[in-house]
C-alpha cells in the first residue's frame, strides 16, 4: 500500500513549506507566524521516485493541556499513529530547543520510523547546521532548505528507502481486481458493498461517518475473484470535525491508490456537490480506472432524474471516459451492469498495447490531423510504445515534440482511446524528443 509520510515539528519550523515543496502545490498556508496550520493538509507527493501521501500537521506542543495547541497536539499524535514514516522537522537557524527534545522523546515512544530533518539550512555548512541535533538520538540529520528546494528530493528518497517500488509487475497484473468503493458520507457505499456480497458484511447505519477505516473484503462474482475496499466517507475539510474522521480521508486516499478500479458513489437524492468533483479529481490524478454509480435512484422522480443527468454532464464532464450507472444498492437494481463495467474498466487499465499497432495508430492519427506548425517546421512524431499500465501510458518519440500543444495531445488521447476501446480508464500520452545527433 502507498506509504503515508507525516511532517511533524514545533510551530514555525517550515513544515508547511516542506509540504508544499513535496506536493508541488500551495495547498498549505505559509507565513512567518507560529500556529498558522491548525488542521491537517494531505496530498499526493510529487517528488522522489516512489508514490506516497504527505500529511502536514499543526505545530506540535506536547506539553499543552488546553486550548487550540492542546487540540493540535492531539491531532498530531493521531497523525503519527497513522504514519508509515515521520519527518521530524527542526530549525537550523534557531538551533536545538527544549521543545525539540520533548517532541523527540514522544516520537521515540511511538515506535514509528522517524527521519530527522534540519530545515532552513541554506547558506550554512551541512555539518555545522546538523551538529547539535545529533543529541536527539534519532540518527543522522539531513539538512535541507524547503524554501529553496535544497536536498528535498534526496530527503523523500531517503525517507522512503525501506519501501518497495510500486511499479506494476507481470505477477501483480495476474491478480484479481481490487475495487475501491468511495464517495461522500452516507451515499450508500456500505449498502452497495453488502449488495455485491449478498450479505451484511459491513455496518450499514443511517448516520454519516459509520465506516472509520478502509475494509478489504475478498469475494466472488460470476465465479471470478475480487477484492472490495469499503472506505470511509470523504467530507469537505471544513466539515471534518472528529480526529478519527479526519484521518479516514487519508485512508481513503490510500485505498484509491491501492485499487485497480474505483467506484465513485453519488447520491441521487442530493445535489452533485463540489466535493464529488474533488474526489473524482483525486481518482483521476491517481490514474485509476473509474466507474460512476448514482445510488438511491428509486428515491427520485422523473423530473429529479433529468435534473441530475444535466448536473452530472455539467460538473463531471471531465470524467467522460467513465461509464455511468443509475442503481439502487438497497434493492439490488443495476448491480450486474455495474460489475460488467468494472470488469471492462479493469481490462482497459491492464490492456497490452503492441508497439507495431500503436505506431500504426499514431500514423493514422497524424494522417487525419497533423500537429500544428512551430515556426518554420512541424513536430515529427515517429513511433509509439506502451510505457506502463494501470493506467495505460503511451510514449511517443520524435523530434521537436516540446512544441506539440496540449490540445493536440488531448486529440491523440481520444484517438488512441477509441482505437483500442479503452473505456473506463484514464490514458496518459507522453512525448519524448530524441537527441539531435548533429548538435
Amino acid at each position: 500500500m502507498i506509504p503515508i509520510v507525516v511532517i511533524v515539528g514545533r510551530p514555525n519550523v517550515g513544515k508547511s513549506t516542506l509540504f508544499n515543496r513535496l506536493t508541488r502545490s500551495r495547498d498549505a498556508i505559509v507565513a512567518d507566524v507560529p500556529g498558522i496550520t491548525r488542521d491537517r493538509h494531505y496530498a499526493r507527493g510529487r517528488l522522489g521516485h516512489k508514490p506516497h501521501l504527505v500529511v502536514d500537521t499543526g505545530g506540535f506542543e506536547p506539553v499543552a493541556t488546553e486550548g487550540i495547541y492542546h487540540e493540535m497536539a492531539r491531532q498530531t499524535r493521531q497523525a503519527v499513529d497513522e504514519a508509515d514514516v515521520v519527518l521530524f522537522t527542526v530549525d537550523a537557524r534557531a538551533g536545538l530547543t527544549a521543545q525539540d527534545r520533548i517532541i523527540a522523546e514522544e516520537l521515540r515512544k511511538t515506535g514509528r520510523p522517524v527521519r530527522l530533518v534540519v530545515n532552513k539550512a541554506e547558506g550554512m555548512q551541512p555539518e555545522v547546521a546538523a551538529s547539535e541535533f545529533h543529541a536527539l538520538g534519532l540518527g543522522d540529520p539531513l539538512t535541507i532548505s524547503a524554501a529553496h528546494g535544497e536536498n528535498v528530493s534526496d530527503l523523500i528518497d531517503f525517507a522512503l528507502a525501506d519501501f518497495p517500488e510500486e511499479e506494476q509487475s507481470a505477477e501483480d497484473e495476474g491478480k484479481h481486481p481490487r475495487i475501491a468503493i468511495v464517495g461522500r458520507p452516507n451515499v450508500g457505499k456500505s449498502t452497495l458493498v453488502n449488495a455485491l456480497l449478498g450479505e451484511e458484511r459491513v455496518i450499514v447505519f443511517d448516520q454519516p461517518g459509520t465506516t472509520r477505516d478502509s475494509i478489504y473484503i475478498e469475494f466472488e462474482w460470476d465465479q471470478r475473484p475480487y477484492t472490495l475496499i469499503d472506505t470511509a466517507g470523504l467530507r469537505k475539510r471544513g466539515r471534518i470535525d472528529e480526529t478519527a474522521e479526519k484521518f479516514s480521508v487519508v485512508k481513503t486516499m490510500q485505498a484509491i491508490a491501492d485499487a485497480n478500479v474505483v467506484v465513485l458513489v453519488l447520491d441521487a437524492s442530493q445535489d452533485i456537490a463540489e466535493q464529488d468533483a474533488h474526489i473524482a479529481g483525486f481518482i483521476l490524478e491517481a490514474g485509476r480506472a473509474l466507474v460512476l454509480a448514482v445510488n438511491k435512484w428509486e428515491a427520485v422522480d422523473e423530473h429529479g432524474r433529468e435534473q441530475i443527468k444535466r448536473t452530472l454532464d455539467r460538473k463531471l464532464k471531465f470524467l467522460s471516459f467513465a461509464r455511468l450507472h443509475f442503481i439502487s444498492a438497497l434493492r439490488g437494481h443495476g448491480i450486474g451492469g455495474l460489475m460488467k463495467s468494472i470488469d471492462g474498466a479493469y481490462g482497459a487499465a491492464m490492456a497490452k498495447l503492441p508497439t507495431p499497432k500503436l505506431t500504426r495508430m499514431l500514423q493514422a492519427a497524424i494522417s487525419q490531423q497533423q500537429p500544428p506548425r512551430a515556426g518554420y517546421g512541424r513536430p515529427k512524431l515517429r513511433y509509439a510504445h506502451q510505457g506502463g499500465s494501470n493506467p495505460p501510458r503511451i510514449i511517443i518519440h520524435g523530434t521537436a515534440l516540446e512544441h506539440v500543444p496540449d490540445s493536440y495531445r488531448r486529440y491523440l488521447e481520444r484517438f488512441f482511446r477509441e482505437a483500442f476501446k479503452l473505456q473506463g480508464t484514464p490514458l496518459k500520452v507522453e512525448l519524448k524528443t530524441g537527441r539531435n545527433p548533429y548538435v
